[in-house]
């Protein structure tokens, strides 16, 4: 290695995840107590041949272990970040910034989080006005970053999920099994009624009257996820109420959103159980449609369950995923082990998940390349909502991608040529991309001096000079 590694803050979470004493891991990796404590307070670089060890002991991608920051936030974010017209005379310069990810995390995250705030000040005035700096902090934004903490993979709902789910399996339908779950279990009526009795909800449980009522315009894949999360409600309630315990949520707001999203994941384990979805997975080389037809579910649930195959000896292919709207708004972000684009704006327009709503309902594939030139295989598609209204109506795009070295275990990869197939360059937010010949760039890259001859235009209406 031509530069030392220093990955106190990762080595120490994987040993916690594993709920290993430094001691028991340190049995394991054949070195002594000591040795690993000085590694865990980055007064140790880690070797090469420790990270193959924790790579055939404990399943880590060696990648990814080395090249990542924080848990949240790493090197990109804060390049983002700093590239804001308030810190960008600064200068500072990428190695510090990965310093600053790799050995103060948590920094590093409390520096996320500031300029999280600051931008929704900058959005909503009155709320910056009230007196209280966590209102900036908003309940998707730290609910996001909570789940990414944690990879998007929580084994106990898993576990749970999984022997639920396996009781209630049926050739046919997890509908009527479930349906009965919550009555004989449980007391619950489960009913599909008309929306005028709902008014602006599309699912509702009446607690007084142990009746739980769905939306009959819900489309029937998603009345199967409804049963779901109702039964994630009542069957997983004290662990559901244990892991938001555990996440110290800030106030209420983020607690009910936190508890929401936790069960929303109980409801897509249950309707694909770990185990049997991930065989599924491999058998069908990861084909959405075919998913989709073996477990009942749509693309959305099925693309979303894919981000959280993340299970010790079991893991499947790390995807990434995004949902966004015509309008480009992000709505869902979901990361595997990387994530190529922006954490605080869009995407890239070179990206073809917008070209998605051109082509409806048809599956669009692209190979793409970063600057720092990891290629990633993505496929985009369009989908429906699960509720037609007013005020709802339209559709929303998908976009999930992989690293392209998981490329050939995908279904639709299979026709490319994935050492020759063209690859489009893509960049994260225009203000940090360092791509200088690029007509899409829609605004200066912050910190670098423009490069403007008023004799000539450029194919870049902001040509720069390159670092």
């Amino acid at each position: 290695m031509s530069s030392k590694l220093f990955l106190g803050h990762r080595l120490r979470r994987l040993r916690r995840d594993h709920e290993l004493s430094q001691t028991d891991m340190a049995q394991t990796l054949a070195i002594s107590p000591s040795y690993l404590n000085h590694l865990e307070r980055n007064q140790r670089p880690v070797t090469a041949a420790l990270l193959l060890k924790l790579a055939e002991l404990y399943e880590v991608d060696v990648r990814s272990f080395a090249a990542n920051g924080g848990a949240r936030t790493g090197p990109d974010s804060l390049s983002e970040i700093f590239s804001d017209a308030l810190l960008s005379d600064l200068g500072v310069p990428r190695y510090e910034l990965a310093e600053l990810a790799n050995n103060a995390p948590a920094i590093a995250d409390a520096i996320a989080r500031l300029y999280g705030a600051l931008k929704e000040a900058a959005r909503n005035p009155e709320i910056a006005s009230a007196g209280d700096a966590r209102a900036l902090v908003t309940p998707e934004n730290w609910v996001r970053d909570y789940i990414q903490q944690h990879r998007n993979y929580y084994p106990a709902l898993e576990e749970a999920a999984e022997t639920l789910g396996g009781a209630l399996s049926d050739p046919l339908s997890m509908a009527e099994p479930m349906r009965r779950r919550l009555k004989e279990a449980w007391g619950i009526s489960a009913r599909v009624v008309a929306q005028d009795e709902l008014g602006n909800v599309s699912q509702q449980y009446d607690q007084d009257r142990r009746l739980f009522l769905m939306s009959s315009q819900l489309r029937p894949e998603n009345r199967t996820f409804a049963l779901a999360y109702q039964l994630a409600l009542v069957e997983f309630a004290p662990l559901l109420e244990r892991l938001v315990a555990e996440a110290a949520p800030p106030d209420e707001g983020v607690r009910q959103l936190l508890h929401m999203s936790l069960a929303n994941y109980a409801a897509g384990a249950i309707m694909m159980p770990y185990g049997r979805f991930l065989a599924s997975a491999e058998q069908y080389r990861y084909s959405i449609d075919r998913l989709c037809g073996e477990y009942g579910a749509n693309v959305e649930q099925v693309a979303h369950r894919l981000t959280t195959m993340g299970r010790p000896g079991a893991r499947g292919v790390p995807f990434f995923m995004l949902r966004v709207d015509p309008a480009g708004n992000i709505s869902k972000r979901y990361a595997g082990e990387n994530f190529p684009f922006s954490r605080f704006g869009g995407t890239c327009p070179r990206w073809n998940l917008h070209a998605a709503f051109q082509a409806n309902s048809q599956v669009v594939t692209q190979l793409i390349e970063t600057p720092d030139g990891q290629r990633f295989f993505t496929v985009a598609r369009t989908i429906e909502r699960p509720i037609k209204s007013d005020l709802s109506g339209g559709l929303l795009a998908i976009g999930l991608g992989c690293d392209i070295r998981h490329a050939h275990r995908l279904h639709c990869a299979e026709g490319y040529d994935l050492e020759k197939a063209p690859v489009t360059p893509v960049g994260p937010a225009c203000a940090i991309c360092p791509r200088i010949d690029c007509g899409y760039r829609a605004t200066p890259p912050a910190g670098r001096m423009l490069a403007i001859d008023r004799t000539k235009k450029t194919i870049s209406p902001f040509p720069f000079v390159a670092a």
